[in-house]
């Protein structure tokens, strides 16, 4: 036993293994270094794009930081939403990995199916400034001028029934019809992430009063959006299958 003496003639009692020839002694004074509070691991959260499932699997099935048994997939095609469950009976590591198919946000500005309505010079506007979607550049040049006149054109027809008919829902009627074809096409992107797609849009009038709005529709789209929904997710099942087998996979 070997002693140690501080200035305040306090002894320390040391013991060293026997057999001990040199040794180092390190004394600290003050406060013990505070030992940090152990905290419950994080939780994965991600979400994304619809591929984010399968690129996390990707990377993450092989690591052992989840195990295929433990994990589920839920498939919502109404939503068109994936979403990955990990750990799924560990409070403390469970993990939850999400993808999503959106629409286009140029897509959604079209309001296209919405039930958006727009008053002629709104849209007369907006074609104007969104001709890059327009295949055929003389078709929007035609539909800009039409909608930015259409209002002078209709109060005309109004004046005019008044003095002729009184009739004046006919006068209308026959205004839509003459001065806006019924059907254009667009190129424009439907989904984020996937390349444009070449949709037939038509043009519904809706009066009110002196007022005419204008609602597009394409039943070429609301096709289209249906078949490439399905698709997408089909392929995003099946590469989950390849990747991790043995993941259960619930469509809901």
């Amino acid at each position: 036993m070997q002693t140690l003496e501080s200035n305040e003639a306090k002894k320390f009692a040391i013991n060293f293994p026997a057999g001990t020839n040199t040794a180092e002694v390190v004394i600290r004074e003050g406060a013990a270094v505070r030992q940090l509070e152990p905290k419950a691991p994080v939780k994965t959260k991600l979400s994304g794009v619809i591929g984010v499932p399968v690129e996390y699997l990707t990377k993450r099935v092989a690591t052992g930081q989840f195990t295929q048994e433990r994990s589920h997939l839920i498939v919502d095609r109404e939503k068109i939403t994936l979403t990955l469950h990990i750990n799924e009976d560990d409070e403390y590591q469970l993990g939850i990995v999400s993808g999503k198919l959106e629409l286009h946000p140029k897509f959604i500005e079209f309001g296209i199916n919405s039930g958006k309505s727009w008053s002629p010079a709104e849209l007369g506007m907006f074609f104007k400034m969104n001709r890059a979607f327009f295949p055929d550049k003389g078709i929007n040049m035609n539909l800009v001028t039409s909608l930015m006149n259409f209002t002078a054109n209709v109060n005309n027809s109004i004046e005019r029934s008044f003095k002729e008919s009184g009739d004046k829902s006919d006068v209308f009627i026959q205004t839509v019809n003459s001065n806006l074809p019924d059907k254009f096409t667009l190129k424009v992107p439907i989904f984020k992430g996937m390349p444009a797609e070449t949709v037939e849009v038509e043009t519904f009038a809706k009066i009110d009063g002196r007022s005419v709005s204008f609602v597009l529709l394409s039943p070429g789209a609301n096709q289209t959006t249906e078949d490439i929904r399905d698709k997408v997710i089909d392929d995003q099942l099946e590469q989950i299958r390849e990747i991790a087998p043995n993941i259960a996979i619930i469509e809901v």
